[in-house]
């Protein structure tokens, strides 16, 4: 599943990577085994229901904890 929305921000959730990208300042992959279980079950449903808002929640999620790991000291 793909999704695009207005800020430029695209998510793609195939084959069990997720792809994000915002013109040329994010290209994020993050394969499917990196991917924590909560979150892919979150991906899965926002795929499974069809919800480009809910796909777009999910990988923030993802990201933010990429972020908090680089923030633990």
């Amino acid at each position: 599943m793909r999704c695009d929305y207005k800020d430029d921000f695209k998510v793609d959730y195939s084959g069990g990577s997720l792809h994000i990208t915002k013109g040329k300042d994010v290209d994020l992959v993050v394969k499917e085994g990196q991917i924590p279980a909560n979150y892919k079950a979150c991906l899965d449903s926002a795929v499974k229901r069809d919800s480009c808002h809910e796909l777009r929640s999910a990988a923030r999620g993802i990201t933010n904890t990429i972020d908090r790991a680089f923030n633990i000291e």
